[in-house]
C-alpha cells in the first residue's frame, strides 16, 4: 500500500470526526468547553487533594469515595476538553489543506 491511500484515508477519517458549526456556535463551545474543562480538572485535584489530605496520609487512612471522586472528575474536564476539540468554524482548515506537501511531512 502506498503513503497517498494512507494519507488519504487518514484525512477521510480525520474529517469525519470534526464538527463544522457556525463561527458564533463554535466560539460558545470552545469559551464553555474549555471554561467547564479547567474547572473540572482543576477541582478534580483539590478533591483528590482533600481526599488524601496532601498525600499525609497512609493508604488505609484515604477517604475511597471522595478520592474516585476527584479522579472521576480529572476524567470528565479531559474528556470535555477533547470532545471540544472535534468542533470547528466553516472556513477553518488546517494550514496543509491547500498546499502540495503530504500531511505526514512534520
Amino acid at each position: 500500500m502506498d503513503s497517498s491511500t494512507d494519507d488519504a484515508d487518514t484525512e477521510g477519517e480525520t474529517r469525519a470526526r470534526e464538527v463544522v458549526v457556525p463561527l458564533r456556535l463554535y466560539k460558545v463551545v470552545t469559551v464553555f468547553s474549555t471554561m467547564f474543562a479547567v474547572a473540572f480538572v482543576v477541582g478534580g485535584f483539590v478533591v483528590l487533594d482533600t481526599a488524601t489530605q496532601r498525600a499525609s496520609l497512609d493508604i488505609e487512612e484515604i477517604n475511597v469515595p471522595l478520592a474516585v471522586l476527584g479522579v472521576a472528575m480529572i476524567v470528565a474536564g479531559s474528556v470535555v476538553y477533547a470532545f471540544s476539540t472535534r468542533f470547528r468554524a466553516e472556513g477553518m482548515g488546517k494550514p496543509k489543506d491547500g498546499s502540495d506537501e503530504p500531511s505526514n511531512n512534520g
